[in-house]
């Protein structure tokens, strides 16, 4: 790594049917933090800044920035609202990876509304390309499109083999949110 970023950018993607991508996503921005370097993490469905990585990031603001800026999960059609805080999420994202102040960007859970048709594929394609050398860029979610495959330089696949809530125990504090 460089004093200002990384000596060249990757593009990471974690996505698959199993738990853990935002997770990996964040024990990456800890350790840039580790390093001196800034992350700003931008959840795209998320809306509660009360679960335990905003909780954190605010302890280490000058480090993590973390917006959730999402409406929550969407299930089923999206709705205006969904879609604009949608696309403002992709311009606080495209801002952050464009101006490279933070060597590390975090597009969290970028891949469902880029299914749901609320943002161009192509225009965040064009943006991974286009952003400065320095700057890595983690995109997480389920569902991967054929387009963010071929632009990442890393893909990690999840796969669930077993999840609790198969048992009916519900999302915890701490491990889930």
């Amino acid at each position: 790594m460089s004093s200002h970023g990384f000596k060249r950018g990757l593009v990471i993607l974690h996505t698959g049917e199993g738990k853990g991508k935002t997770t990996a996503a964040l024990g990456l921005a800890f350790r840039a933090a580790g390093h001196g370097l800034r992350t700003v993490m931008i959840q795209f469905m998320k809306s509660n800044t009360r679960t335990g990585e905003c909780l954190l990031a605010q302890q280490f603001a000058d480090l993590i920035d973390l917006r959730a800026m999402g409406t929550g999960f969407v299930i089923g059609e999206w709705s205006d609202q969904d879609k604009a805080a949608a696309q403002e999420a992709w311009r606080a994202g495209a801002e952050a990876l464009m101006s490279g102040t933070a060597p590390l960007v975090i597009l969290d859970e970028i891949t469902y509304p880029l299914k749901a048709g609320a943002l161009s594929e192509a225009e965040v394609l064009a943006a991974l390309k286009a952003r400065p050398e320095h700057v890595t860029v983690v995109l997480t979610g389920r569902d991967a499109s054929d387009g963010l495959l071929e632009a990442a330089d890393l893909v990690t696949r999840m796969e669930c083999v077993k999840h609790p809530f198969e048992k009916g125990v519900k999302s915890q504090k701490g491990i889930e949110y």
